[in-house]
């Protein structure tokens, strides 16, 4: 003992001059803290969407601090903005992780600024957790989905209208880009799989930001008079959504007439919208602020204390992060390290509470479980859940309808250690990504 304390003595001392001449010592040149990547849309048409997941994270930083941080250091937010540019995705992310030594990245929103990153993480060997509604057919070893897949939301859907509307003719209606052509293509090939002909889908896609829908409405309203119950699964993303339903609301068309389940609008969009066009349309979601549970209720009283503002409303998306935050907090600490290696391999099996009274878990495909939600647009703009499921549905990343993904899974244990194993071949494909 005598030998500790004395060997503590020099190494105090040693600090000490070091620190009044200026030095580094080893235990100061240390990181003070742990970097977490925010890498998220705070300017441009993604804004509306992905601002509020910049801010969940800084609440979710904050709220584990005051529990002592990770393994003994604070963690501390490194927030960047790729301003709805797809590329800058990229180079923002390869920034936050060589520049400044991130452990982990939360972030993007639409699938193309996921898929811009993706070479990036595997290249640098890091972490993202995506918290979106997603189109599948991926499962990469350095991403965790911590959003929906399709048949978490897209397929359960689609079985809401079809058994309980009685919906037989069907708009699919998306922005152009990656996540609605692959979820629509998936759709398609699944009613088809249900007996709907071809002549009874359309399909129309628009650029982000789209403004004037006035003639794609109307082509909606004559397919819809057709005399067969007709429904619009909507994949518009970001602001697009404000004129596509108030152009809905100046057509007449009523969510009794041509009901519209949109799978990327949710309780922050809502909060910035006048709400009249929107009322009786219908979200499906995982999660929505209604939920009664003492979870989501110590979740939104949280939230509204740290943004200092109780009009302040939660989503999705956010829940995702809380659930994907929690998980990598709880595999760091399995691991002891903020090793990316480390962490992927403690992470699957992970289970967290989420907000809706339950726990979610990490599957061996990078994927979770979730409650499937089909909610009902209110004048506040808030959710009414009309229909949920009976328990957690595990995110399956390759559809079963679409022929080149039926026979694929992903399991990133070893030995497979593959994202797209093909089990009638016995062979995996590659890296996991489509």
């Amino acid at each position: 003992m005598r030998g500790t304390f004395s060997t503590l003595g020099k190494f105090l001392s040693a600090s000490a001059v070091a620190a009044g001449l200026g030095l580094a010592t080893p235990a100061l040149a240390q990181e003070e803290t742990i970097k977490v990547g925010v890498l998220h849309s705070l300017s441009g048409t993604m804004a509306i969407s992905e601002t509020t997941l910049k801010d969940t994270m800084l609440f979710l930083i904050e709220e584990q601090n005051k529990k002592g941080g990770l393994l003994g250091k604070k963690l501390e937010a490194v927030v960047v903005d790729p301003a709805s540019d797809w590329p800058l995705f990229a180079e923002k992310a390869r920034e936050l992780i060589a520049v400044d030594k991130v452990s982990a990245v939360f972030g993007c929103w639409t699938s193309v600024s996921r898929k811009s990153v993706l070479p990036v993480f595997e290249e640098l060997n890091s972490v993202l957790f995506y918290p979106v509604q997603y189109e599948g057919e991926e499962s990469q070893r350095n991403v965790f989905y911590t959003g929906a897949a399709p048949n978490q939301q897209a397929i359960p859907a689609v079985d809401y209208l079809m058994n309980e509307e009685g919906v037989e003719r069907w708009v699919l209606a998306g922005t152009d880009y990656v996540y609605p052509q692959t979820t629509n293509k998936i759709l398609q090939a699944y009613l088809e799989s249900k007996g709907v002909a071809k002549e009874d889908i359309m399909i129309n896609y628009t650029p982000f930001g789209h403004s004037d829908w006035q003639t794609i409405v109307t082509d909606i309203k004559n397919f819809g008079s057709a005399g067969k119950k007709t429904a619009v699964v909507s994949t518009i993303n970001g602001d697009a959504n404000v004129p596509f339903y108030k152009e809905l609301g100046n057509q007449g068309i009523k969510a009794e007439d041509i009901p519209v389940v949109a799978f990327s609008v949710g309780e922050e969009e809502l909060a910035g919208l006048d709400t009249a066009p929107l009322v009786g349309h219908l979200t499906a979601w995982n999660y929505f602020q209604s939920v009664d549970t003492p979870e989501n209720a110590a979740f939104i009283d949280a939230w509204r204390a740290f943004t200092k503002n109780d009009k302040r409303v939660t989503n999705d998306p956010m829940e995702a992060h809380v659930i994907g935050f929690n998980m990598w907090v709880k595999a760091v600490e399995k691991a002891g390290t903020t090793d990316p290696d480390a962490v992927i391999d403690s992470i699957i099996g992970v289970s967290v509470p989420n907000l809706t009274g339950g726990f979610s878990s990490m599957m061996p495909n990078h994927h979770i479980t979730k409650p499937v939600l089909i909610g009902e647009i209110q004048a506040d703009g808030q959710m009414e859940t009309v229909w949920e499921t009976s328990g957690l549905v595990v995110g399956d990343e390759w559809s079963d309808y679409l022929p080149d993904s039926k026979d694929l899974i992903a399991d990133w244990r070893a030995p497979l250690s593959c994202g797209n194993f093909n089990v009638a071949t016995g062979k995996c494909g590659g890296k996991g990504i489509n």
